[in-house]
């Protein structure tokens, strides 16, 4: 068994090795995307230098390139916990998702209810409401202002008999909180209703189960954990051959490439692969594993432990400048208002988004 290795994962990153103005470059880009593996990097030319073409020829480069792309389902499939063909690839999360809200439009009629949130990525909101053109009618849930939370009190309001589907963030973007997800898919499927989680953004902080969730669908981003600029979407077979894709005629109407019309990112699916390799060696690294998927999971809470670590240490920081206000979690996933100046009143009335306290007070978010 081996610690959490710092020096052997820096290395892994070419890219921290830039200077910038003669330091080291640190990079603080997330949302943007990570930096990649070497092995990323190699995967991605190897590709297309020895691999590239098309799918479905009678040739060695369209043959390696059929492998290449199940590879990449399988590598997603072993990530979230999921069957290999019940992975979708595509170009980023918000196209998946316009993709998968336009094909479960074809069903939806007048009256119908979609339960959305305040605290989601628009990615997750935009195409949930597109459906109000067909008559659809959104319901809002709000958040505790208190502590950045889902107010659960009024999705339960919101959720009802002519719910048809609920779209939740894993945890927000913008302020960190993790939502209660696997009570959200209980309380939908109660009254019939499916569950779409947009897990872009804890996807690279945690393990994933889609199976112990009992989600519908779930998305994510593999650039957001160390692969090039893709989206994955996991759905739950049974609704992936049930749903009408919009899509070419030519295209296969068998699942899951009935999802998929056009050519795939064939490059960027092998650097996928190598990125999910690399977690997994990280997990083995910390204890031998038996699977991929169980090096994986170790993996994912190595990291989750390690940056709750670093939190811990920035919130203390942080906290020790009397000049900064801090929205701090009293318990994990939760946060609340308290000023470094123990002599100020905090702000309890407004959200991040919307605060506009007059003085020189910072307000900063934080949170896993």
């Amino acid at each position: 068994m081996h610690a959490f290795d710092l020096t052997w994962i820096r290395a892994q990153f070419p890219a921290l090795a830039q200077e910038v103005n003669g330091h080291p470059a640190v990079f603080f880009d997330g949302p943007g995307g990570t930096q990649v593996p070497q092995r990323v990097i190699d995967a991605v030319a190897d590709y297309l230098i020895h691999h590239n073409a098309n799918t479905h020829g009678a040739f060695a480069t369209s043959r390696r390139t059929d492998e290449t792309i199940d590879a990449a389902r399988a590598a997603m499939a072993d990530f979230l916990g999921c069957a290999a063909d019940e992975v979708i690839f595509g170009p980023n999360m918000t196209t998946l998702t316009f993709a998968i809200s336009r094909a479960f439009g074809r069903d939806i009629r007048p009256g119908d209810e979609i339960v959305l949130t305040r605290l989601d990525h628009d990615a997750n909101v935009a195409p949930w409401k597109a459906l109000e053109e067909q008559g659809a009618i959104i319901r809002m849930v709000d958040i505790d202002t208190e502590e950045c939370t889902l107010d659960m009190a009024d999705m339960a309001r919101a959720i009802g008999p002519r719910t048809k589907l609920v779209a939740v963030g894993y945890a927000s973007n913008a302020v960190g909180t993790i939502n209660d997800v696997a009570t959200i898919t209980q309380m939908a499927h109660a009254v019939g209703a499916l569950v779409y989680i947009d897990a872009v953004h804890y996807a690279p902080h945690g393990p994933i189960d889609v199976q112990a969730l009992d989600c519908d669908f779930l998305a994510c981003s593999p650039y957001k954990f160390f692969a090039p600029h893709m989206g994955v979407l996991y759905g739950k077979r049974e609704h992936l051959a049930r749903l009408r894709p919009y899509k070419v005629r030519p295209a296969s109407d068998d699942v899951p490439d009935r999802w998929e019309t056009g050519t795939k990112n064939h490059e960027g699916l092998a650097g996928v692969t190598a990125a999910i390799e690399y977690l997994a060696e990280l997990g083995q690294r910390i204890k031998p594993a038996t699977t991929r998927r169980a090096a994986l999971v170790q993996a994912m809470e190595a990291i989750k432990a390690y940056e709750r670590g670093l939190s811990e240490q920035l919130i203390a920081g942080l906290l020790s400048n009397s000049g900064i206000d801090l929205l701090r979690y009293q318990r994990p996933g939760a946060f609340r208002y308290a000023h470094a100046n123990r002599g100020s009143a905090s702000c309890r009335t407004h959200t991040a988004r919307t605060c506009r306290c007059a003085g020189t007070a910072r307000h900063l978010l934080l949170g896993r």
